[in-house]
């Protein structure tokens, strides 16, 4: 009777651990850049970097890849270093859509990153 009654105990305490809303599945959502990347410009600003973001995205899912930037170059006349579309990308924490595109300008433009080198393709 007295193992019925832990068991019962711990049953109630990993069902009040839980967190989710009762499905018994936790989603994970992927981390936004910052609900305030649209403030940091103005209308006309954003519609400017989105016609360039839609330049470098050349396959068009969303997202700039490293073969994005290796074609933008290539129609730029610019054959790429493999280490320098890795750098560019690496920039990023996390898949380069058009909000951390926003983002990563953003914090170019505030100052926010410290140390831009003066040969950085960006």
């Amino acid at each position: 009777m007295a193992s019925e009654k832990t068991e019962k105990k711990k049953k109630t305490k990993k069902t009040e651990g839980d967190s989710s809303s009762g499905s018994g599945k936790t989603k994970k959502r992927a981390q936004r850049a910052t609900s305030n990347v649209f403030s940091m410009f103005d209308q006309r600003q954003v519609q400017e970097f989105k016609e360039a973001f839609t330049l470098i995205d050349q396959d068009r899912d969303g997202f700039i890849s490293k073969e994005d930037l290796a074609g933008m170059f290539d129609s730029l006349g610019r054959q790429a270093k493999d280490a320098e579309l890795e750098e560019m990308i690496s920039e990023a924490p996390g898949p380069l859509n058009f909000t951390m595109f926003l983002q990563l300008f953003g914090e170019r433009f505030s100052g926010k990153t410290l140390v831009v080198k003066a040969s950085s393709p960006w």
